[in-house]
């Protein structure tokens, strides 16, 4: 489970919010909500134990995050708005290199078919700067697909893809949410998952 506890956001003389608490279960996905400068990637880096929140705490499974330190971060998987894709290396080798970062070993075979899944076939072995933008996004969202970290935090997932790459993603939240996984997303594109009615959280601007 993870729980945010009377959390609040302060960014420079502003507070983007205060008093923010939920619980979040296996099987269900959380959707953050609420116009730009309202805090949503701050309360996405606050939950992923990046940005220390002004007062509260984040807990996992009932332990401080910040306690847990590593032990958290090989349970979780974050997507940030930019695609921590690197120009010059090949969409395997981020691939592969991104999943050894985490902590989990990946074959190239396993690799490769990732990329594959996500429309990338034949364009595996080109550096990243080569890609489309909506192709680099395809490469960062093809860990996904091998990640097996049960929390997932992902902001505007689905950002620079087309509906098909779209329909990927939301399969893809779906299994993962039908095997007791658990997501945290923000996105100003509607998105559906089967099976799924997604929580919501509001946050109104400062």
């Amino acid at each position: 489970m993870l729980e945010a506890l009377d959390l609040a956001c302060e960014r420079g003389s502003r507070k983007l919010f205060s008093g923010l608490s939920f619980a979040l279960g296996p099987g269900e996905l959380l959707l953050v909500a609420g116009p730009n400068g309202a805090g949503k990637t701050s309360l996405l880096r606050i939950l992923c134990g990046l940005t220390p929140p002004a007062t509260g705490e984040v807990r996992w499974q009932g332990k401080s995050v910040r306690s847990l330190g590593e032990d958290f971060l090989s349970q979780l998987f974050y997507l940030g708005h930019h695609n921590g894709v690197k120009d010059d290396l090949t969409a395997l080798e981020n691939l592969l290199i991104t999943s050894r970062l985490a902590g989990q070993a990946l074959g190239e075979e396993a690799a490769r078919a990732a990329l594959a899944h996500m429309g990338l076939a034949g364009r595996e072995d080109l550096p990243a700067k080569l890609l489309s933008q909506g192709q680099r996004r395809r490469v960062a969202l093809a860990r996904l697909l091998v990640t097996r970290a049960p929390l997932w935090i992902l902001d505007e997932p689905v950002t620079a893809l087309d509906a098909r790459a779209v329909e990927l993603i939301q399969g893809r939240l779906a299994a993962h949410l039908a095997a007791g996984g658990l997501v945290v997303l923000t996105t100003h594109q509607p998105i559906e998952v089967n099976g799924v009615t997604p929580r919501r959280l509001e946050l109104c601007a400062p």
